[in-house]
């Protein structure tokens, strides 16, 4: 009779032990204290010693037993004890931490674009793009006065040195422009793709067989692009590039 006893006792303290020592899930959000941003890398604790960490969205799902108690740390300030069986909805525990989240102002990263770069070139530069070679413009008169000159077109005729400047750095804008311009056409992505070659040969073969700006502004797709095959066999021949497709038009 003891012994049946015991057997009793004993399978309801296992019964009461295994019940006590239950896993749930609590799950939450942790905010700053705004609540308007979700806080990353805040340690969620409990009294049993399981341990968890806040992910980027600020999401957090631990396991616990009913007599634990959960609490949050976040730069070595921990928060108050909150006991489970207190928890009304323990699949949405989300709680705010007395913290500021410092939040920088919105960049938003475009890829470049040598088209609205050269415009934007032309705006920044206005004053030397406009620029035009100093002559005599004739006044009109008035009040009877007879017909003169801009006083100030003759003086900058004889600033040789201001004009000789301005000339020289107008045809260096307009020079990084156009090597811009072949750079986005007769770009590595497109030569790779279609010679195959590795990284030592292929910036060998760009340097030998880039072409003219103007064989870039006349050319279609198709064309281009026969070009850079054709440019390839001769690589290979070691032969040098066409002289044509290197050949500027004659300024007028």
């Amino acid at each position: 009779m003891k012994f049946t006893f015991l057997i009793l006792v004993t399978a309801l303290l296992l019964v009461s032990s295994s019940a006590s020592s239950q896993l749930y899930k609590i799950r939450g959000t942790v905010y700053d204290s705004s609540r308007n941003f979700p806080m990353e890398a805040v340690s969620v604790l409990t009294t049993s010693g399981r341990g968890a960490i806040t992910n980027s969205d600020g999401r957090y799902e631990i396991d616990v037993v009913e007599k634990d108690s959960i609490w949050f740390s976040y730069l070595n300030k921990p928060t108050m004890k909150f006991p489970v069986l207190k928890i009304a909805n323990p699949f949405e525990f989300d709680i705010s931490l007395q913290v500021n989240v410092p939040m920088l102002k919105e960049v938003k990263v475009r890829p470049k674009n040598y088209k609205l770069d050269s415009i934007q070139n032309r705006i920044d530069y206005a004053k030397i793009f406009n620029s035009e070679k100093p002559k005599l413009k004739p006044v009109t008169p008035q009040y009877g006065a007879a017909m003169g000159f801009d006083l100030n077109e003759i003086i900058n005729m004889f600033r040789f040195r201001r004009n000789r400047s301005i000339a020289a750095f107008k045809e260096r804008l307009l020079q990084e422009e156009r090597d811009k311009s072949v750079d986005h056409r007769f770009n590595k992505a497109l030569v790779r793709r279609l010679t195959l070659l590795d990284s030592s040969r292929l910036d060998s073969f760009m340097r030998v067989f880039r072409p003219s700006y103007f064989f870039t502004q006349v050319t279609s797709d198709y064309e281009f692009q026969e070009y850079i095959k054709i440019a390839l066999y001769r690589f290979k021949k070691g032969l040098p590039p066409d002289p044509m497709m290197k050949q500027e038009p004659d300024e007028e």
